[in-house]
């Protein structure tokens, strides 16, 4: 099997996985809707759901460490509108895949970390990384964004087969 391969298929397929669950958002939803007080709003877990697998997936193959001044305002990406947020993605989605494309597959054991001032999150070789933040993570907030839309009366894409919505 040929690890580098499997790697990249796996990344062509969650990213029309993913693209499909955020063209899904109804048009004209309101991004700053919230199904609960204590979830993300809907334009916020949009675009988290997109760097996840644009932005961190580019830091993981360019870099050893992301780590932010103690100081550093985090200033969270929410789209302007469904349009903003599939052309950001497209346009991070290419790159992240030309990177993957050209990494050296004995880099996957290099070390990656995370943190903001002295406070380090992740620290975690490569691999773990890519698997937990990047794939793992884009997953599990993808399903967090077809509930919000299902919840706003939109129609669920199919991603491991057809939903209800194709049936």
């Amino acid at each position: 099997m040929d690890f580098q391969k499997e790697i990249i298929a796996e990344y062509d397929r969650e990213a029309d996985r993913t693209r499909k669950i955020l063209a899904a958002i109804p048009t004209g939803a309101d991004f700053a809707y919230k199904p609960n007080p204590k979830s993300m709003s809907l334009g916020r877990l949009a675009g988290h759901t997109s760097e996840a697998f644009g932005d961190w997936a580019i830091h993981t193959l360019t870099s050893d460490k992301l780590i932010f001044p103690a100081d550093h305002k985090f200033e969270p990406y929410v789209p302007a509108s469904p349009a903003a947020l599939l052309e950001r993605f497209d346009k991070d989605v290419a790159k992240a895949k030309a990177e993957l494309a050209a990494f050296d597959p004995a880099k996957w054991g290099n070390n990656w970390k995370f943190g903001v001032g002295n406070q380090v999150w992740i620290d975690e070789p490569k691999y773990e990384v890519w698997r937990n933040w990047v794939i793992g993570h884009t997953i599990h907030h993808r399903a967090q964004l077809g509930v919000y839309i299902r919840l706003l009366g939109g129609k669920l894409p199919g991603v491991y087969g057809p939903s209800a919505d194709e049936m």
